[in-house]
């Protein structure tokens, strides 16, 4: 099964995702440089703090704890060493483009908690076997938002229609690593909808994902209940989903992969006719 990942800081938030079988509680560190680059889109711009991370961490009984620290930069190294001991299970270093950032990543870190590097620059992708060569790492993610627009791409999920994904996915196969990629919506949404996405996880062997904003955006719903019910029906679904997708045969998944380009393309059409 999929490894469930969600995103927040708020610890009613992570207690509720614990409890519907969410693996994974995200608090997301990541303010240096992002704003700038996804300037204009509606993405998510978190403001967690390491303050938030032994808060919610003290929530969880099933899932771990996963924190996206900052890319490298002149204080990496403090914020790496406050994160590790503030209870992180893995650390996530994102927007790296070179080895030598996660060297410094892998020897801030000094195997106190699991690693993952998300893949989401042009660059890293060039030197992919350079930066799958060095020691200390877990596990890989590929970041589809930032990479496509790295790529100057229009719609995150061309990377699955292009045969991107499918090329790294490859490198990563070979390292024998757990690895994942982009976001999981709830069943039925998405401009891409979340079962053909999903079934791309199967194809492609990843075994970890994002639940995305739209999945539960926590900012548009108060009331707890609410949010509860939308963990537990989502988080159920898209196992009965994962348990049927099990015993799908090849045929099924190329066949999902052409639906996946097909789609994809439809949507990418739309998107420069408005532009």
């Amino acid at each position: 099964m999929i490894k469930l990942m969600y995103i927040t800081n708020n610890p009613t938030i992570a207690e509720i995702a614990d409890s519907a079988g969410v693996d994974r509680v995200f608090i997301d560190l990541e303010v240096v440089g992002k704003a700038e680059r996804q300037g204009g889109m509606d993405t998510v711009q978190s403001h967690h703090s390491i303050s938030d991370i032994p808060i919610v961490k003290q929530k969880l009984r099933n899932s771990e704890l996963l924190v996206r620290s900052n890319p490298i930069y002149n204080d990496s190294k403090n914020e790496i060493n406050k994160i590790v001991t503030s209870g992180a299970d893995i650390i996530m270093l994102p927007f790296f483009k070179t080895a030598e950032e996660v060297t410094h990543f892998v020897d801030y870190v000094g195997g106190r908690a699991r690693t993952m590097l998300l893949f989401e620059t042009k660059e890293s992708v060039d030197c992919i076997d350079e930066i799958l060569a060095i020691d200390g790492i877990d596990e890989y993610y590929i970041g589809l938002n930032d990479l496509h627009l790295s790529y100057g791409l229009d719609f995150m999920f061309q990377l699955l229609a292009d045969g991107t994904v499918d090329n790294i996915v490859t490198k990563f196969k070979a390292t024998g690593k757990p690895y994942g990629f982009g976001g999981i919506a709830k069943l039925g949404g998405g401009l891409l909808p979340a079962e053909h996405v999903i079934a791309e996880h199967y194809r492609l062997g990843s075994t970890i994902g994002i639940l995305s904003r739209s999945f539960c955006n926590c900012d548009k719903v108060s009331d707890k209940n609410i949010i509860l019910s939308l963990f537990d029906d989502g988080v159920s679904e898209i196992r009965t989903l994962e348990y049927n997708l099990a015993n799908q045969s090849g045929e099924f998944f190329e066949e999902n992969h052409k639906f996946v380009i097909n789609a994809v393309n439809d949507i990418v059409r739309i998107i420069r006719t408005k532009k």
